[in-house]
């Protein structure tokens, strides 16, 4: 396990899952998947020799360090520059495999593809395309859920465009009461960024999604849905599934997705060199 998670609790282990199948519409064309698009530097060696530090190594190592020494990688075909950079993730002392997008709807279909394989696990949930602090986030987290026992634990942050975000609306304690979906308006401070959670939301989101695929396949005009895992948090969370939040206050997160983010990256790691 890593440096800050001793154990699992009463599940297997931690495993990492990341949703790589996205098209990156918004920044295209690019010369490579996003998710392997450099944006830092890192030392291979004791000589320190420097090499390039895609996107997604950043979520990947922190993962890591949360104990999760396995990770689920879940591509779209043609993403073929992913696994060949990654190979078995031996460079990050991980245990990699990749899976294929099944139903072209969305990232929680997308997740839904390692249902098999974590439904007595732990999952250690984030997205390739963003940079988040601290180190120890899943860490947090999951500490989090040991304490209070939640079906999922989000790690949340100050939002600085709520209207592009999924807003969480905690209690005092923590307790997650509802998520509200890219609100024009909002009084909501806080979107969350990454998450952990237990079989009990691995099976929600399962059955939820072959739930939506019957109505696609009943409706057209269903078919022209794409769901966020947002959507799938919110829904649980109105039925009764028990979530909670870290805020991390003195953190703030970066989207590459967008030309703007991806340039703003890419000069702050050169302020490391």
């Amino acid at each position: 396990m890593g440096d800050c998670a001793r154990d699992a609790g009463p599940f297997q282990e931690v495993i990492g899952l990341v949703p790589a199948a996205g098209i990156g519409k918004r920044i295209s064309p690019l010369p490579c998947s996003k998710e392997v698009y450099p944006v830092g530097f890192r030392q291979i060696d004791e000589e320190g020799t420097v090499s390039s530090k895609v996107v997604s190594h950043y979520l990947l190592e922190k993962m890591r360090l949360a104990g999760a020494n396995k990770a689920f990688i879940v591509l779209r075909d043609g993403k073929w520059d992913i696994p060949k950079y990654f190979g078995d993730g031996s460079m990050l002392d991980m245990n990699l495999a990749y899976l294929m997008m099944g139903q072209p709807y969305g990232a929680p279909y997308t997740a839904d593809q390692a249902y098999p394989f974590l439904q007595s696990s732990l999952v250690a949930f984030g997205f390739p395309d963003i940079l988040f602090g601290p180190d120890d986030a899943y860490c947090h987290l999951l500490k989090r859920q040991m304490a209070t026992h939640a079906d999922i634990v989000l790690g949340v942050f100050s939002a600085d465009r709520p209207d592009t975000m999924d807003m969480v609306d905690l209690d005092q304690d923590g307790r997650v009461r509802s998520l509200v979906i890219k609100p024009p308006r909002t009084t909501l401070r806080y979107a969350w960024i990454l998450a952990v959670w237990t079989p009990v939301f691995t099976q929600y989101q399962h059955e939820f999604l072959q739930k939506h695929l019957r109505a696609v396949d009943s409706s057209r005009e269903a078919q022209q849905e794409e769901l966020s895992v947002g959507q799938v948090i919110q829904a649980a969370i109105h039925d009764g599934v028990r979530g909670q939040a870290v805020v991390f206050p003195d953190h703030e997160y970066l989207d590459i997705g967008t030309p703007g983010n991806l340039f703003k990256a890419v000069e702050q790691s050169t302020k490391h060199l």
